[in-house]
């Protein structure tokens, strides 16, 4: 009786202490929920005033009530395309290396560990490096191109990241059938793993382009500045919404700060829009698996 009570006891204070973590976890997660809510209420209620068809069409004016975010929407859309055209497949095709074909050993075992630690990196080393090499060393310039390259080493090991941990997701026993039934290593990864793995790795790759379209120290770093006339090719100057928001905010004008309240709103826009993008691709292809299509 005397050991079942010491354990009646304990598994008692067990709980009241569960129920406290539980009350006080809850408390953060409300009180975070309400200071994001309130800073949103408070960027959209400056932006309201400003959010038309003309500030989405026209050019940044010094004359705020001529003010526009063209340039800057069309560069974003330019870095987006570039930097997924050259970071999604190297990072998908990287990871489909180092997971079904590079074989085990400390070799490997260093590459992880680089991998792991370059996606921990903070995002201005990346912007100095894209200096350095793609500005200076290239000699591309401030352009469009520069700033993709950069984006992409940036997104790169998030990519190769999520995508190995989609593969590693997938049950062996599709590849071990695969194998039985007679099929080559690249008829296993292309026709049963890879659209096995695809929600997983659609998720990763897209979540990693919300992060490179909200970044702006690698981009100040390799000179996009604020431009009156939107890109026309890879090697045009260029500017992005973070840097016009990034522009507007340093100046003291009331009106200035109502304009980047409506830059804010069309980026959030612009990421959430991204973000649900990532949640339909992955139930769309979970869809298609569980049905056998």
């Amino acid at each position: 009786m005397g050991s079942s009570g010491t354990f009646e006891l304990r598994r008692g204070r067990r709980k009241k202490l569960g129920a406290v973590m539980a009350g006080l976890f809850f408390v953060a997660t409300v009180f975070g929920l309400l200071v994001l809510v309130a800073l949103l209420v408070d960027v959209a209620i400056q932006a309201a005033p400003w959010l038309d068809v003309s500030f989405l069409s026209q050019m940044p004016s010094r004359m705020p009530e001529r003010a526009g975010i063209w340039p800057a929407i069309v560069g974003s859309l330019w870095l987006m395309g570039l930097t997924g055209l050259m970071a999604v497949p190297l990072g998908v095709a990287s990871a489909l290396y180092l997971e079904e074909y590079a074989p085990e050993g400390w070799l490997l075992q260093i590459i992880q560990i680089n991998i792991a630690n370059l996606a921990g990196v903070p995002s201005v080393i990346y912007g100095i490096l894209g200096l350095a090499i793609f500005v200076r060393f290239v000699a591309l310039g401030s352009s469009v191109i520069a700033g993709a390259m950069t984006l992409s080493l940036l997104i790169l090991p998030i990519i190769i990241i999520s995508t190995q941990e989609a593969l590693r997701g997938i049950p062996s026993g599709i590849r071990g059938a695969a194998f039985a039934l007679g099929a080559t290593r690249s008829q296993v990864i292309w026709s049963h793993v890879l659209p096995a793995a695809a929600p997983g790795i659609m998720t990763g790759v897209i979540l990693s382009l919300s992060r490179a379209i909200g970044e702006t120290a690698p981009l100040i770093m390799v000179g996009a500045a604020g431009m009156v006339v939107a890109p026309n090719s890879v090697l045009d100057p260029f500017t992005v919404l973070p840097i016009q928001i990034f522009n507007w905010t340093a100046r003291p004008q009331d009106e200035f700060q109502g304009l980047a309240a409506a830059a804010i709103v069309v980026l959030m826009i612009l990421l959430f829009t991204m973000n649900l993008s990532a949640i339909l691709l992955r139930n769309y292809f979970e869809g298609r698996r569980a049905g056998g299509g």
